[in-house]
């Protein structure tokens, strides 16, 4: 039987995760990731797939991160019609994240329309909120450590990656009448920090792989050993002095938590102030709900928020704002404040109108605790851009900006390295995906070097193999 597997997204870039798995006649997608980045990057959402989506049998997603689940919508607008497996926390997730995708899709192409910026006349979203609820009724939720099959062919099990709430790596066993192999796909792993498993667990071991993929988004760079804690209490202290507000760049979903966490704790601690915090994203208000309805994910640290009731995530002087209005106000306030909203790269979402405001004024603070993908907004901003453009205008940077990067869900190559040696014997082929060129390249030189293992490589954008 024919078996192939050919790379739609992730290749050389960080976004767009996609894999065509095709078993004789039947075909499916594991990820169904937006693009984000260079505008020749965002292109390629709005191009025609290498594989029919009426032709696609299923899909499987890692996790709810829009870079593996944004694009779903758009298949199901082209005519995807099958189901969507993913563990139950992950659907709930989606539940939040897909409609709010479909909402600045169309908020984009307003403010395009409005202020004439876009290339095309008019400028259309990709899909729209109604589109991706629809999408919403194709998700079959799936129990991590539960083995469950698609056919005869292929029989999956999700076990937990560390990297947010419902997260998971997928091993696949395919079998046909002359053979049996596994082809496992690590979707994005977490950390072995002991600051970071004060939330989260570890990525769950594997022993066995005939073909792995493996995410390399931090595959050329280790994370800093200094304190979490520490770095975040200066920066927040030092941003109160200013006088002015904090601005947090967050994804929605994972990072938001992890900052409500630590603030939390440095509250407790009296080590910082106790100014407002503001989580404004309706998305992560909602996400912030699903992990303490999700407290038993085997993702996250055991009984992690029996204490409390989930009021670990609620500082002293916390404020969850829904509305455009409340997050309009936030504006007028010239109080210390922080404000934690999406999305993490800047790339949309309501940090960029607290960026367009707040940018000139050099007692504003944005503090970039996330990677920046390359040619995003928030990469501009953190490599030390004077100005970036927002909305078709050209907005002056006077504020403060600061990085924190051992918040990073992602392990650093130390970390992707100690999951990669729980394999008693090598892959016959390795994939590294999900990383830059050179974080692939460092990534897939380091696995030769301490490994050994004799098939490693880093495929381009539609390349395809037979397995």
């Amino acid at each position: 039987m024919n078996i192939r597997l050919t790379f739609l997204g992730a290749t050389r870039t960080v976004t767009g995760s996609k894999y065509w798995l095709s078993i004789g006649q039947k075909n499916y997608l594991v990820d169904c990731g937006l693009f984000q980045g260079p505008d020749e990057l965002e292109q390629r959402n709005w191009d025609h797939l290498s594989v029919n989506p009426k032709e696609i049998n299923a899909v499987i997603l890692t996790h709810a991160h829009i870079d593996h689940s944004g694009y779903l919508p758009r298949l199901v607008k082209n005519g995807f019609e099958g189901p969507v497996y993913a563990s139950d926390a992950t659907c709930a997730l989606l539940e939040l994240l897909l409609p709010d995708s479909g909402h600045l899709q169309e908020e984009e192409a307003y403010f395009a329309n409005k202020k004439g910026y876009s290339r095309h006349k008019p400028a259309l979203p990709l899909y729209t909120h109604d589109q991706a609820v629809h999408a919403l009724k194709f998700l079959r939720p799936v129990k991590i450590n539960q083995p469950f099959s698609l056919d005869e062919q292929l029989h999956i099990t999700m076990r937990s990656a560390g990297h947010i709430l419902g997260s998971t790596l997928l091993e696949c066993d395919l079998s046909d009448a002359n053979r049996k192999f596994r082809l496992v796909f690590s979707g994005d792993l977490g950390r072995y920090d002991p600051e970071i498993l004060e939330v989260m667990r570890p990525p769950t071991s594997v022993t066995h792989a005939d073909y792995l993929l493996v995410e390399s988004t931090y595959g050329d760079r280790e994370h800093p050993h200094a304190s979490v804690e520490d770095q975040l209490s200066t920066i927040v202290t030092q941003a109160v002095e200013r006088g002015g507000a904090l601005l947090i760049p967050s994804f929605a979903i994972g990072r938001s938590q992890q900052m409500l966490y630590y603030l939390r704790e440095l509250q407790e601690q009296n080590r910082i102030p106790d100014i407002p915090v503001y989580l404004d994203s309706p998305m992560g208000v909602d996400a912030t709900q699903a992990y303490t309805r999700f407290g038993n994910d085997p993702n996250l640290k055991p009984d992690l928020f029996k204490r409390g009731n989930g009021s670990l995530l609620r500082c002293k002087h916390t404020y969850f704002t829904r509305s455009a209005e409340e997050s309009k106000q936030l504006n007028e306030m010239s109080d210390p404040m922080i404000i934690v909203a999406a999305s993490g790269m800047c790339e949309g979402g309501r940090i960029v109108h607290h960026l367009k405001y707040r940018l000139p004024d050099p007692r504003t603070t944005v503090l970039f605790v996330g990677f920046q993908g390359k040619g995003t907004r928030g990469q501009l901003l953190r490599d030390g851009a004077d100005e970036v453009h927002i909305h078709g205008e050209t907005v002056p940077v006077r504020a403060h900006i600061e990085s924190i990067e051992g918040l990073s869900a992602h392990g650093d190559y130390h970390e992707l390295l100690r999951w990669l040696s729980g394999f008693e014997q090598a892959p016959k082929q390795t994939f590294i995906v999900h990383g830059e060129p050179v974080a692939n390249d460092a990534l897939k030189a380091k696995i030769e070097q301490q490994f050994h293992w004799p098939s490693v490589r880093a495929p381009e954008y539609l390349n395809s193999v037979q397995l």
